[in-house]
């Protein structure tokens, strides 16, 4: 029962939900992107705030599914951290300029005062959410790399995967990839107003403009989200055989959500789920929980998508260079023995869960106030 393959399905299965968290966990990237629709200073701290006491959750799960898929899927890692490192340096930047202003916000001696860092968190927020989507969607639309792959095993050259001169930025010459991060950015945005309305209490009309943004950006997330599943669904995919040798497939991603019956089960409830937040939030006067259906629904959704680029024999990161070359969950993977060890180390994840969601439910058991920020002890 424990075999190689077992492994390799049972990791990839946890990448896909540490990808899923982090997608849902933007929603503070998001929310950094809108703290100008604040009206006045109060709302804007009050904001910021809010935001400022979840950052790190963001933060840590991008760097866990980093450290995950080395660990699992080194050939990934080395081969799209190592090479596309133009993409990921601007995603960890825009990590950094967030931990930086957040820290530096409203320490005594600030120099460039407050909005020079709300600009920072705003910029930051909003290219955060495009660059993951960017890097997302080359899971199915492909990278320009090639592998060596008798480098491997001691071959005259440490160089293992060789890319093009942009090491990354390519990805922006493919509209697709655009389209996916403007959806990651609209749906960051969406949460984001959501949890304002659940942990924000600064009056009525606070409440209401919250709500007028689930409304707006919902509605252009749902156009949106539709274009690329469409994009995604229409194009080509690469699929591997027993032998290893990979080749086209008409329409592949079309075919794994008809062929795993259960996957386009998870991604349509999933989609029921967030619209079903976006429509509540948006035109129910006192509701107020709709960042539980929607960050549950974004998760369902994001699961389906990374299963559908991984399972059925599918080449999750498609080489445009050289179909062979492509990485798959069998030719991308550590030793059975290593996948074994760490799956053992995993059976400790729920007890990690369980410690995120005392620590959430603890920082969000009260409202942000202005009284409280009134004072001189908030963080931000």
């Amino acid at each position: 029962m424990f075999t190689l393959e077992f492994f390799q399905q049972y990791w990839w299965f946890l990448i896909s939900v540490l990808g899923a968290i982090l997608v849902f966990l933007l929603f503070i990237q998001g929310g950094q992107s809108l703290i100008f629709e604040a009206r006045s200073e109060m709302e804007r701290t009050m904001m910021v705030n809010a935001l400022g006491r979840k950052w790190e959750l963001s933060f840590t799960t991008l760097v866990v599914f980093g450290g995950a898929f080395f660990a699992s899927f080194p050939l990934f890692y080395s081969t799209s951290f190592g090479g596309a490192y133009w993409l990921w340096i601007l995603i960890l930047l825009t990590f950094v300029l967030q931990a930086v202003s957040y820290e530096f916000r409203s320490k005594k001696g600030n120099i460039f005062g407050t909005r020079i860092y709300d600009i920072f968190l705003s910029i930051g927020g909003a290219l955060a959410c495009i660059l993951l989507g960017a890097a997302v969607s080359t899971f199915f639309f492909g990278a320009e790399f090639t592998i060596e792959k008798q480098n491997l095993v001691g071959g005259a050259s440490p160089i293992i995967s060789t890319w093009a001169p942009t090491h990354g930025l390519e990805a922006f010459c493919c509209y697709e990839n655009i389209l996916l991060g403007v959806v990651v950015l609209l749906l960051a945005r969406t949460l984001a107003a959501m949890f304002f309305i659940k942990t924000i209490d600064a009056g009525i009309s606070f409440q209401e403009r919250c709500k007028f943004m689930v409304m707006r950006y919902g509605i252009a997330f749902a156009v949106f989200f539709v274009a690329y599943v469409i994009c995604l669904l229409l194009t080509d995919g690469y699929q591997w055989a027993s032998d290893g040798s990979i080749s086209v497939v008409s329409h592949k991603y079309l075919l794994n959500l008809l062929e795993m019956w259960w996957v386009a089960l998870v991604l349509a409830i999933g989609v029921v789920l967030v619209l079903y937040a976006i429509i509540r939030t948006a035109f129910t006067k006192d509701y107020n929980n709709g960042i539980w259906p929607c960050g549950i629904g974004t998760i369902l959704v994001v699961l389906a998508l990374f299963w559908i680029a991984g399972y059925n024999n599918t080449a999750y990161y498609p080489s445009l260079i050289d179909a062979q070359d492509s990485l798959t969950i069998a030719n991308s993977s550590s030793s059975e023995f290593t996948l074994t060890a760490m799956s053992i180390v995993s059976l400790l994840v729920p007890f990690v869960a369980a410690y995120i969601v005392y620590a959430w439910w603890s920082l969000t058991r009260k409202p942000v106030t202005p009284d409280e920020m009134s004072g001189n002890d908030h963080k931000y």
